[in-house]
């Protein structure tokens, strides 16, 4: 498959794959102190992968509820991870680092008229630090990162993936992976801190593999297996993070899971506010649903 590219947008793609794969390791979360989250006891003083999973799932609703898109999501959850693994950060202050994450992603993504005001993130949010509370975490947080917001994520590489695929299949056959479902699969694993410790190249080609397996593409598997080659990925850490993320998602469907909750964002925007709101704020679904496949 990549070695028979030939049209102009699959060499523009492969282009942009080669820069995202040469700059995959740097701005990522430090394993180490992942591991350490991962290791600490749930005594209410220290921070918890617990903690750490029910924030990103607080930020996913937020994501949700102003209509933003996967990227800015995933980019929240790099920034607040590469804080993580850094920082000791206190249970209590754990909800102003992971708005202030959330906040540099969005203005670093959306589209500056998409930006709220920092007073109704607030109050939307249902926090009761304040915008210079926010601003200062802000800036501990970007010197904390080196200032260094953009990074490398595996929702673009989950993008890369699926075009490359999409290139070079038939148009009647195009309809084969659903991007909406790989984009819900992956928000589902950002929610499990285990998966901010697999690179990300690594996790969007183990999210698009096992769909193929599960929608059983098998005209799709020389792809993956093209697209394994050309990004350097061993086979065993294919198949590690693969079931892993299969585990994860069977979890996710089951009723046992805490989902994201926007049903509690839903009723403290006042009037003022609420006027002011683009209408993308107002549909709000229960989240979130991985859509089943077209038959």
């Amino acid at each position: 498959m990549i070695e028979v590219l030939t049209t102009t947008d699959s060499q523009k793609l492969l282009h942009q794959l080669n820069a995202l794969l040469e700059q995959e390791s740097k701005c990522q979360p430090k394993v180490c102190g992942l591991r350490l989250i991962e290791s600490a006891h749930d005594n209410g003083l220290r921070m918890t992968a617990r903690l750490r999973d029910f924030e990103v799932k607080d930020l996913l609703s937020l994501t949700q509820f102003f209509g933003f898109d996967t990227e800015t999501f995933s980019l929240a959850v790099n920034l607040l991870d590469r804080f993580l693994s850094k920082m000791k950060v206190q249970p209590k202050h754990l909800g102003c680092v992971g708005l202030s994450c959330f906040y540099l992603a969005v203005k670093s993504i959306e589209e500056e008229r998409n930006v709220p005001l920092a007073t109704d993130l607030i109050r939307i949010s249902q926090y009761r630090f304040t915008v210079s509370d926010l601003m200062r975490m802000e800036k501990i947080v970007l010197e904390k990162v080196c200032w260094k917001v953009k990074a490398t994520t595996a929702f673009q590489f989950l993008q890369l993936y699926y075009s490359l695929i999409q290139e070079n299949l038939p148009f009647e056959r195009r309809n084969s992976l659903n991007f909406e479902r790989l984009e819900a699969q992956l928000k589902a694993c950002h929610c499990r801190i285990i998966f901010s410790k697999a690179k990300p190249s690594v996790l969007a080609l183990s999210i698009i593999a096992l769909e193929i397996q599960a929608q059983k593409c098998v005209e799709l598997t020389e792809g993956v297996g093209c697209l394994q080659k050309h990004s350097k990925i061993n086979g065993r850490d294919l198949t590690f993070w693969q079931e892993l993320v299969s585990k994860c998602l069977t979890e996710y469907s089951s009723n046992k899971c805490s989902k994201p909750n926007v049903q509690k964002l839903k009723w403290i925007v006042p009037g003022h506010t609420a006027r002011q709101l683009k209408h993308s704020y107002y549909r709000i679904t229960h989240l979130p649903t991985i859509p089943e496949t077209v038959p």
